[in-house]
């Protein structure tokens, strides 16, 4: 695969949002996206984006809003953000191995803003879409269906993805 290719393969299909309490956070085959809300006509200078190889911190109007290991390298020379609409901070970063292996992030970091066993099936089967895309630029994949034997997300990935979510309650309300 080269290096980056630009498709606006997202643009043209769509993309599989995770949604978090701050936003969401979405991936393309080279790129992760960050969205996080924030109050109305919050100025730049009021917010801090530090994105390291894999590490990433938010804070907006002085709260932490995201901080932690991410869950696989970026390169942080390409990593940007911008304000959106006036109440969006839109980070978009590149992923490191993007050109080397085929990685799908099961999270925007190691243990935290994970994607449910079904937003990650409809994730993986979004970027393999978008494989072919970059593989063959003359066709237009953004509305196919594969025939690939897609598993619904077994039922053990469910049960592991409730647990967490339960203990993630549970300290949540010793706190």
């Amino acid at each position: 695969m080269p290096d980056y290719v630009e498709t606006n393969f997202d643009e043209r299909s769509g993309f599989v949002p995770c949604a978090t309490p701050w936003g969401r956070w979405w991936q393309t085959v080279a790129e992760v996206h960050v969205e996080v809300t924030i109050p109305e006509g919050t100025r730049s200078k009021f917010i801090q984006v530090t994105v390291k190889p894999s590490h990433m911190k938010v804070v907006v109007l002085d709260k932490v809003i995201i901080e932690g290991s991410l869950f696989a390298v970026v390169r942080t020379d390409e990593t940007i953000w911008t304000i959106e609409d006036k109440k969006i901070l839109h980070i978009a970063m590149t992923k490191a191995d993007a050109c080397t292996k085929e990685t799908v992030w099961g999270g925007l970091l190691k243990d935290e803003y994970l994607a449910d066993p079904w937003t990650l099936h409809e994730m993986r089967k979004k970027l393999d879409l978008e494989r072919f895309q970059i593989e063959n630029p003359g066709f237009d994949f953004s509305g196919a269906q594969l025939k690939k034997g897609y598993d619904s997300p077994k039922g053990s990935e469910i049960e592991e993805w409730e647990k967490k979510q339960k203990e993630k309650l549970e300290a949540a309300a010793d706190q």
